[in-house]
């Protein structure tokens, strides 16, 4: 059982063993680089990793990455934090994600569902402003996911889990290539069910809140002619999942009448080429994808019989959105033997991106239609983003790196929907950079220094109660200062990562919400608004040591300060200060620790402690989620392709929110209260794989 891979050189597992250590190389950037080349704070997640500190989904293992928070009000996370920075939902206004999100260079920014580890070879996270690599969709940074690709020969395997809440999964994998990596194939195809952890009272269901996911994953790669090599990626994902996770009493029992859905059926195609020249190579990325999202909940959590006298009082919502995104990316990469004037290394390219999201809104009060002044809000948004970008590597003596990149985007935004309210076009021309230097001092240590600007651009805040001067907010900016460096022993036994940070956020976008109806569950208003400015500021650290050769110890920690500037919140008419308060979902810390057991039968264990502090829930309120501690744990068997486990998910049962909301909701006084969606309880379950002609 390999640990995660903690930004170290190489696993760290592969340092018990002869065999040479295996370089660990980061594909999200400009060009493929080496670890020890990336002047920026990174995690990687390996594929032996993902399979024994995870189960089904990436949300399985997003403790493992210092920085990174997540809010639900989803099945599935969807909206990221990276050092305090993203958003915690959409129920109105268009996309606008701060954090990119990719799977096998298909851009699912914002609706991250399919992220399925079944098959998944590695999870890349780099932290900070991505915005020479990646643009207006990285302000924060980038989580980019691989799946496995063909490998040299035939291989196969199948894996078969079951547990409690009615859990079960059936997956398959096979591939086949060439030994010389001219050609081959790999598909992947998984379909896991689960019941989702609830019980509704007053259906009498175990199921409201269940998962039904389907993942189909293929890759194809081949060599054309000489010097080019292409790879086509194809993914099919089908969830059909529940989403009944909020009751008044904020318990896992339910008594929804009208339980909802967070169903996703999403396609996406991505072809790679890199065609190699004298000097240098062409890399193009064609990508595309569409997303079907029925989006729905029952609006006040209960029905007429637990409603008594109060009842009458149902409300429900639905959103059916459609999202197409197509994207280019063309760029030369300069030969590293071949530089300009013998010292620079040329990085030049253009990125296109052709975004559109159709929603039809449909709020109903006892079966019947309920938006004031109309009956279904029908919306339409069209983005075009077009970016030229460069990057220049200089040599600084023979052990440092200085690299200047540059990047120039124009976002045009169109925004109509059937209220016919007037939407100006949104048109931001948006510059950002890095200024990098990179010392590499020798085999164990290197030390870095960055200097980045990144860019987030404007958009719509929709809905008729919407004020008109404040239906479009403007582009936010930030400048960011870094400091890290990379140490590990020659032996492999040990590795650290540690950076420290300060970030500057101009026209800070600030999203927060009010509840216009105190009788109305449904009348909520989401709009995002600019602050003045706001500061975030971190420790981050990562450590795997190796003290015997049967174990691996690993630890993260993240500390970071965040808080608003110049800002104050308006909800109801009641003004809220929010100057110099910390901003949402950014705990002041966060820590993970794992200890990983591997004996030469073949038995295995893994236990993993992950641990954050409370967090305010909005900017609409002071309302804050308590800090938590959850524990997991594996324990298993491998031989001759066979691998036998035990796993136990939130071991301790810890009560935990991943979700609050502050508002009026119980008949007849309808009180102001929080309201929390509950995290999983714990789970038990086992998994058994095979695999054949693979390691």
């Amino acid at each position: 059982m390999s640990p995660v891979v903690l930004a170290a050189p190489a696993p760290l597992a592969a340092a018990a063993t002869a065999d040479p250590l295996e370089e660990i190389v980061i594909s999200a950037g400009l060009r493929a680089m080496r670890l020890r080349e990336l002047p920026q704070s990174v995690t990687v997640l390996d594929r032996a990793s993902l399979q024994s500190a995870g189960v089904q989904h990436l949300e399985d293992v997003l403790g493992l990455v210092p920085g990174l928070s997540w809010a639900s009000g989803t099945s599935r996370p969807r909206y990221f934090q990276l050092r305090g920075i993203g958003e915690t939902e959409q129920y109105q206004g268009a996309p606008n994600p701060s954090v990119g999100f990719l799977i096998d260079d298909i851009d699912f920014s914002g609706v991250g569902m399919p992220a399925t580890l079944y098959d998944l070879d590695r999870v890349e996270v780099l932290r900070g402003p991505d915005s020479t690599v990646y643009g207006a969709n990285a302000l924060a940074g980038l989580i980019s996911l691989r799946s496995r690709d063909p490998g040299r020969a035939f291989e196969a395997g199948s894996e078969v889990t079951v547990g409690d809440y009615g859990t079960a999964a059936l997956g398959f994998a096979a591939g086949d290539g060439r030994a010389d990596g001219t050609a081959g194939w790999r598909v992947a195809a998984q379909r896991f069910r689960s019941d989702g952890f609830r019980r509704n009272a007053y259906l009498g269901r175990n199921d409201t809140n269940g998962y039904d996911e389907s993942t189909v994953r293929g890759k194809l790669v081949w060599d054309p002619f000489p010097g080019t090599h292409a790879a086509l990626t194809l993914l099919y994902a089908d969830l059909v999942n529940g989403y009944d996770a909020w009751s008044v009493d904020n318990s896992r029992v339910t008594q929804s009448n009208q339980p909802g859905l967070d169903a996703q059926r999403s396609s996406g195609a991505a072809l790679r080429v890199r065609h190699a020249t004298g000097a240098g190579e062409w890399l193009s990325i064609s990508s595309a994808a569409v997303s079907h999202i029925d989006y729905s909940f029952d609006g006040d959590w209960g029905n007429d019989t637990f409603w008594g006298v109060n009842a009458p009082y149902d409300y429900f919502e639905q959103h059916l959105r459609t999202r197409r995104t197509l994207a280019q990316d063309l760029r030369y990469i300069g030969d590293d033997t071949q530089r300009l004037f013998g010292r620079l290394r040329p990085v030049v390219g253009v990125y296109v991106l052709r975004l559109r999201e159709t929603d039809a809104q449909l709020d109903t009060w006892n079966d019947q239609y309920y938006v004031p002044g109309q009956s279904l809000l029908y919306s339409d948004y069209q983005a075009i983003n077009l970016a030229l970008y460069g990057s220049l590597e200089m040599r600084a003596g023979r052990h440092g790196t200085l690299t200047l990149g540059m990047r120039y985007e124009q976002r045009r935004a169109d925004y109509a929907d059937s209220s016919d309210l007037p939407f100006p076009r949104s048109l931001d021309r948006m510059p950002g950079g890095n200024l990098s230097w990179l010392w590499d001092a020798d085999a164990t240590r290197q030390y870095y220094a960055t200097v980045s600007r990144g860019y987030k651009a404007g958009g719509f805040n929709i809905g008729a109660d919407i004020d008109p001067s404040q239906r479009h907010f403007r582009a936010e900016s930030l400048w960011n200062a870094e400091l890290g460096l990379r140490r590990h022993s020659r032996d492999g036994a040990l590795a650290l990562q540690a950076d420290v940070y300060a970030m500057r956020r101009s026209a800070m976008q600030v999203y927060s919400s009010r509840q216009l109806y105190p009788n109305n569950p449904v009348s909520y208003v989401f709009l995002t608004t600019n602050a003045a400015h706001g500061d975030n500021i971190g420790v981050e650290s990562e450590l795997q040591w190796r003290p015997a050769a049967r174990w691996t110890l690993s630890a993260g920690l993240a500390l970071q300060s965040t808080r608003y500037l110049g800002y104050v919140s308006t909800d109801g008419g009641s003004a809220l200060d929010l100057r110099g308060r910390a901003q949402a979902y950014a705990p002041s810390w966060q820590c993970n620790l794992a200890a990983s057991y591997t004996h030469p039968s073949g038995g295995f264990a893994r236990l993993d402690l992950q641990a954050q502090d409370g967090y305010y829930f909005s900017a609409s309120h002071d309302q804050r989620a308590a800090q938590r501690t959850l524990v997991n744990l594996r324990v298993g068997w491998k031989r001759r392709g066979w691998t036998a486990s035990l796993w136990a998910r939130n071991l301790f049962d810890s009560h935990y929110a991943v979700q609050g909301f502050y508002f009026g909701d119980e008949p007849p006084v309808f009180s102001t209260r929080l309201y929390l969606q509950n995290g999983d309880p714990r789970q038990l379950g086992a998994t058994v794989s095979y695999a054949l002609g693979a390691p």
